[in-house]
């Protein structure tokens, strides 16, 4: 059974953005030898979406790309602090529907994306420990 998860950032600087998740985010980490760090991620949720023509602009071209996204409870907040521990922002804080984002500049030059969800999320069930499937209706 699956039980966990593992993302893998690619950069130009990995030092940098290994030092970013530790000392700005504050993520715990362990070190998997010669400077490897490994970060634990907060609870986490996977969306599926198309990739036709159909499903809205730029849809084609994120074939077989995939994308992370931090999720926080608010994001005005969450900036504002990120910005006063020097994170730049490549993106203001934008409602796009569900849910309100952001991006952030990487010390190694991509770009972090940040948003608070406006749709329910799975994560909220399973802290309370429920196992049924989640739906939109379900409370």
């Amino acid at each position: 059974m699956i039980n966990a998860a593992h993302v893998v950032i690619y950069t130009q600087d990995a030092e940098r953005d290994r030092a970013f998740f530790r000392d700005v985010l504050g993520l715990r980490w362990v070190d998997a030898g010669q400077g490897w760090l490994i970060f634990a991620l907060p609870p986490a949720e996977l969306g599926i979406h198309p990739t036709e023509k159909d499903a809205g602009p730029g849809g084609d071209a994120l074939k077989g790309r995939h994308q992370l996204y931090l999720m926080c409870d608010d994001v005005a907040a969450t900036v504002q602090s990120l910005k006063d521990k020097g994170v730049e922002f490549t993106q203001p804080v934008k409602d796009v529907g569900w849910g309100l984002l952001s991006a952030m500049k990487l010390p190694g030059g991509s770009e972090l994306n940040l948003y608070q969800p406006r749709h329910p999320s799975p994560s909220q069930h399973f802290i309370r420990e429920r196992s049924e499937p989640v739906s939109p209706k379900t409370k």
